[in-house]
């Protein structure tokens, strides 16, 4: 059984905006971002998960390595384990997404942040 650190209606606020954990099963977590205006999320990688993101309402720049990805509603992006990635939300309105997070350690443990608007990689 994969190592499970989340429950559903988990949920936390970030600087760049906030998340709620929706539902989850023994392999994968899927959560609710909600991006605000105008911010972003550290450039990271995961070691032990990959995840999905699929744009619910608004517009969100995935990048990931070196592409850049426009996500508009019903786009998604893979995000394979060890791949750098940030999310930014460049409109002035608030972008939701869905996050699903599968693999061999689904928890907030699994990040490692190589830059950060907010100072949480030092």
């Amino acid at each position: 059984m994969i190592p499970q650190a989340y429950k559903i209606g988990d949920a936390d606020t970030r600087p760049w905006g906030r998340w709620v954990v929706l539902d989850l099963t023994p392999h994968l977590v899927v959560k609710k971002l909600s991006l605000a205006p105008g911010k972003r999320i550290s450039l990271q990688f995961h070691k032990y998960r990959s995840e999905r993101w699929i744009m619910m309402q608004g517009e969100a720049v995935a990048q990931k390595n070196d592409e850049k990805i426009i996500m508009k509603p019903g786009d998604g992006v893979l995000i394979p384990k060890n791949t750098l990635h940030r999310l930014s939300n460049e409109s002035d309105r608030e972008a939701l997404l869905l996050e699903i997070q599968y693999g061999d350690l689904l928890s907030e443990d699994d990040i490692e942040r190589l830059e950060d608007d907010y100072g949480r990689n030092e």
